[in-house]
């Protein structure tokens, strides 16, 4: 059997080749690669604590192996199993709505031909992805507010003012249309820019056929950017437990929690509040397992019935 040197090998590989070839573009990926690995990979280390006892100090890995004692622990907690559901039932719901209006957007926007008032609406839509999250939970209980517009407006119509902000019920209702608002324009950027790639003869094949602008968006627009619309759902999908963090806990108080509490706040107040580092790892160790599996599901549907995934 022949010996091959480490440099016939390394010739002998065309990724290697293009790497050597391209190496400054390569380079790039230096920065982005450390990132990662400093702040994305090493931390996962952490999550031995979810298996140890963990009571600080300089041992950071904790001190002794408990095994599954803190997943036994929440999985008989019924406060984990409110937030669970609450978080299930809050993405769940944000995801059916924002998915559909951000599609139905990106196609109205890319129908619009007077360019100067396509651009405008644009930057109207995309203006509320650049406002903190502080500013927008803050205008959100001002309009909510028993003396804002919302409860003025009601009061018009010779209703009783309602309390928005400590109501349960409305919870839901408030987290998903304020967030539809805040995402709308900003998540139809990638559809836009995979409608570009479509090819114009499709378009005057269709106006050849007699198709009107419906029937061109429904036969080829959609199809044309059916790969990016099944990437993008998956990454939803992945998401699915991860509720917005940073604001539902600007949000929510103790009179909602029965509707507003989810694993994340739940993790926060166990982990960063209450002390329990171990019991909130295993927890958040929990809703990563879950996120992956959703992901890996995901990829496999879209595999098998359009063609397309992310690997």
């Amino acid at each position: 059997m022949a010996a091959y040197t480490k440099d016939q090998v390394a010739d002998a590989s065309p990724l290697w080749k293009h790497v050597r070839k391209e190496w400054k573009l390569y380079s790039f990926l230096v920065i982005p690669l450390i990132y990662f690995v400093i702040f994305k990979y090493a931390p996962m280390i952490g999550n031995i604590i979810a298996f140890r006892k963990y009571r600080g100090g300089p041992n950071i890995l904790g001190s002794e192996w408990v095994g599954f004692q803190y997943f036994e622990m929440f999985m008989n907690d019924p406060t984990f199993w409110r937030a669970f559901f609450n978080d299930l039932t809050l993405s769940v719901s944000y995801l059916a709505v924002k998915f559909p209006l951000t599609l139905l957007f990106a196609l109205l926007l890319h129908e619009i031909r007077w360019m100067k008032w396509k651009k405008f609406v644009q930057t109207v839509s995309y203006l509320p992805h650049f406002i903190s999250i502080v500013i927008v939970v803050g205008m959100v209980k001002e309009m909510v507010s028993l003396t804002g517009p919302i409860n003025a407006l009601l009061g018009k119509f010779g209703m009783e003012p309602i309390a928005f902000i400590s109501l349960p019920e409305w919870f839901p209702t408030l987290y998903v249309t304020s967030g539809i608002w805040q995402s709308l324009g900003w998540g139809t950027i990638l559809y836009l820019a995979a409608m570009t790639a479509i090819n114009t003869e499709l378009y005057e094949a269709a106006k050849i056929d007699g198709a009107t602008r419906f029937r061109q968006a429904l036969h080829v627009t959609i199809p044309g950017i059916l790969p990016t619309i099944m990437v993008l759902l998956i990454l939803d999908i992945g998401s699915i437990l991860g509720s917005n963090f940073e604001k539902i806990l600007l949000m929510y108080n103790p009179l909602t929690y029965e509707t507003a509490d989810v694993i994340s706040t739940y993790v926060y107040r166990m982990g960063i509040t209450g002390g329990n580092f171990s019991f909130a790892t295993a927890v958040g160790l929990f809703e990563g397992i879950i996120g992956l599996i959703l992901v890996t599901i995901a990829n496999e549907i879209s595999k098998r019935t359009t063609k397309s995934s992310l690997w």
